[in-house]
């Protein structure tokens, strides 16, 4: 949580143990070294993503570099390009190509990389174990661990966004409302009642949304002050 001294910050991205800043000028600031070994070097970068143990850059020529745990290959995507989005989950990375097809890398014992047959994505998201996507016709695709029916998402419409938890998958509809999916509890996946949303964030026992004029709801585990 040392952030205190940032600037010129553009987009944030924060994990179990460390904290990523991506500054305006296209570099990372990082608030824990541990899961980031070198990313302080790295130009050019577009947008950010990461996990408890590795963290992904996409530059703005679609190349993309990552640094962290390498144990199941999740670091390899040195041969990625045309990539305009990238996922993390805890052992597993994933990129969004520009033509709306999808890659995948890492840990697949739950079939979390099985995307290599999904098209007009124009959004994507990764859980611990799972990774889910938004077509353009608003439908949503998911795959790898479904112990808690967090890919239970195939009848999901008018999905804009979506965003995956440890085991809970959110998606915010056209509408400013929310749906989810997944292990109910803590109370994680009580959003029916949501209205006037603009974005969502899944951690990993609650549920964030951005309303519309700028406050937030949330729901789930607040042990920890996180609602």
């Amino acid at each position: 949580c040392n952030v205190g001294a940032w600037s010129a910050v553009a987009a944030i991205a924060a994990s179990h143990i460390h904290t990523i800043g991506l500054r305006a000028d296209g570099r990372l600031l990082e608030a824990d070294g541990f899961a980031a070994p070198g990313v302080l070097g790295w130009t050019d970068i577009a947008a950010v993503a990461i996990s408890p143990f590795h963290t992904v850059g996409v530059k703005t020529d679609g190349t993309v570099a990552a640094s962290g745990d390498i144990q199941y290959g999740q670091c390899q995507v040195e041969d990625w390009t045309d990539i305009q989005a990238a996922a993390a989950g805890e052992r597993h990375t994933v990129g969004l190509r520009a033509d709306g097809t999808v890659v995948a890398i890492g840990d697949n014992q739950a079939g979390q990389c099985d995307v290599d047959g999904w098209t007009d994505m124009v959004t994507i998201a990764a859980g611990k174990y799972h990774t889910v996507g938004v077509r353009q016709d608003g439908t949503v695709a998911a795959a790898g661990d479904n112990s808690y029916g967090q890919c239970d998402v195939d009848s999901w419409t008018d999905i804009v966004a979506v965003a995956a938890g440890d085991s809970h998958t959110v998606g915010l509809r056209t509408d400013g409302t929310v749906v989810a999916a997944g292990r109910a509890s803590s109370g994680k996946c009580d959003v029916a009642g949501w209205k006037n949303i603009v974005a969502v964030a899944a951690g990993m026992d609650h549920t964030l949304g951005l309303c519309r004029d700028g406050t937030v709801a949330a729901t789930g585990d607040n042990l920890f002050g996180s609602c």
